[in-house]
């Protein structure tokens, strides 16, 4: 069956307009090699060849070698050209990690500045994009801090990419208060890949439903029942060290850390695009799928529930562009 659903796939999917494809640069075996190496000599230093050697490290590797840039590359970033083209825009990208994303980004002719806490992963992007030949800006920094590391300067896109579930509650809230004045004139604060703490599964950490919702002292201890074996095995400790690391594994985010960080209705801020409903208008077999899935019934719910949000705070991911400076948004 899925080879015979294979072709109609490849003709109902999406594809990056013509101008977005040219961009896309190639490496040759050589180059592939020398970001493997840095993968596995950075990235993956604290794990065995026996784990690299694995089913489950066969596939890590693969998505941070390859698989991650194309999904950034086919999903992504068509999603942000049509929010506001890439060519010429300066981009601060939070959470660069492994530079799968940054080089994505910087293909398309952005001017990238990558932030990232995690020295080992920022090693890798380095070697990446050394690698693709595209020159970005690194800074190994926290998100509460950029601010300050880079007093003064604007940008045309605020990316937090897979990152602002990876922080306590106390760095989100400042994270967004301190890097909303960072957005230029009609430019753009944008959040990627961070799940949804409204949502009824967990498919970031735990892979359980409803995991989101549980605080977070009874999301620890319930964390043995997960099916990952990485994250169950790894949080049996009760000390507050281990708390933090179970927190920077990924927790849910919900419009709530905006209004609080922004004391502003969640209604009242200028969302101007989300990337479930970008794809779903461009993409045949999601527009085919949507009218009878469990993401429409439950969408429906939350709408109901939260009638004048906007439904890119309403789905799975939060993947959504604000203009924060739009008329009547808030500005700090």
């Amino acid at each position: 069956m899925h080879r015979l659903l294979a072709p109609l796939k490849a003709l109902v999917r999406p594809r990056p307009s013509v101008a977005t494809a040219s961009r896309f640069g190639s490496i040759d075996v050589q180059q592939r090699e020398r970001i493997e190496c840095a993968l596995r000599e950075h990235y993956f230093a604290g794990r065995s060849n026996q784990y690299l050697e694995s089913e489950a490290g066969q596939v890590d590797l693969h998505n941070h070698l390859e698989k991650r840039l194309q999904h950034d590359r086919f999903h992504v970033i068509p999603w942000l050209e049509s929010v506001q083209s890439l060519a010429g825009r300066t981009v601060l990208e939070i959470g660069c990690g492994t530079g799968c994303s940054t080089v994505a980004l910087a293909e398309q002719g952005a001017h990238v500045t990558a932030v990232d806490l995690d020295e080992p992963a920022m090693q890798v992007a380095r070697t990446r994009c050394q690698e693709h030949q595209v020159e970005v800006e690194f800074h190994l920094a926290n998100a509460v801090e950029v601010h300050e590391r880079l007093a003064g300067r604007t940008f045309d896109y605020v990316i937090f990419y897979a990152a602002l579930e990876h922080m306590t509650h106390e760095e989100r809230i400042l994270a967004i208060q301190r890097t909303w004045p960072m957005v230029a004139e009609q430019g753009h604060w944008c959040v990627v890949e961070t799940p949804n703490r409204l949502w009824y599964f967990d498919h970031h950490t735990s892979l359980m439903p409803h995991y989101h919702w549980l605080p977070d002292d009874l999301a620890r201890g319930y964390a043995k029942f997960s099916p990952r074996d990485s994250f169950r095995e790894r949080f049996q400790e009760t000390d507050e060290s281990a708390l933090l690391e179970f927190l920077r594994q990924g927790r849910g985010v919900s419009y709530h850390e905006w209004e609080l960080a922004l004391e502003t209705p969640a209604e009242q801020l200028d969302v101007v695009s989300g990337l479930a409903t970008y794809h779903r208008g461009v993409n045949l077999l999601r527009q085919l799928k949507w009218p009878r899935s469990r993401e429409l019934r439950f969408t429906s719910l939350l709408r109901e529930v939260s009638p004048r949000h906007h439904v890119a705070f309403l789905q799975p991911s939060l993947d959504l562009a604000i203009k924060p400076h739009a008329e009547g948004a808030a500005n700090l």
